[in-house]
């Protein structure tokens, strides 16, 4: 199962069953009735309207033949991956030291500055002006941008 929730780990588990269903050509509102749940309330998990819980998890797995607990377990990395994405949001450098041209593929609100920090740096190295250099030094750290533009075969210019 490790393997297997790897590669799914952060995805609603309404989304994965959803898949399941379908690869088992099962009706989404006979499934619900057979385990003891209304359609409707599945069809909104299915959707990733509304979150797992416990009871329903263990009656779908058992139904199913699945391995008791994927399902919770996938609630709960679908649940830290929202948790994470709300801690990120006021993650960022001062956004009013960088030109928008730098980033006119995007809009700087938006940019998820942990997970695309290499990306982040290289850009600004490769294109920057000293201004920009120096707020993601001060952002990131020295190391943390020498490491990166190192990995990347890019010099760190800074006049």
């Amino acid at each position: 199962m490790n393997d297997r929730l790897k590669i799914l780990k952060g995805i609603h588990p309404g989304l994965f069953l959803d898949r399941e269903l379908k690869k088992r050509k099962l009706s989404k509102g006979a499934f619900a009735l057979s385990v003891g749940e209304y359609p409707q309330t599945l069809s909104a998990i299915l959707t990733g309207k509304r979150n797992m819980n416990t009871s329903l998890a263990l009656r779908i797995e058992e139904a199913l033949g699945m391995e008791e607990g994927l399902l919770m377990m996938l609630q709960v990395y679908f649940d830290i991956k929202q948790e994470k994405a709300k801690l990120s949001k006021g993650y960022h450098p001062d956004l009013a030291k960088f030109r928008p041209a730098l980033f006119w593929d995007t809009k700087l609100e938006k940019i998820d500055w942990r997970r695309q920090r290499r990306a982040i740096v290289n850009r600004v190295f490769e294109r920057g002006n000293l201004r920009e250099k120096k707020e993601l030094i001060r952002f990131y750290g020295q190391d943390v941008i020498e490491a990166t533009l190192e990995k990347d075969k890019i010099k760190p210019v800074t006049r």
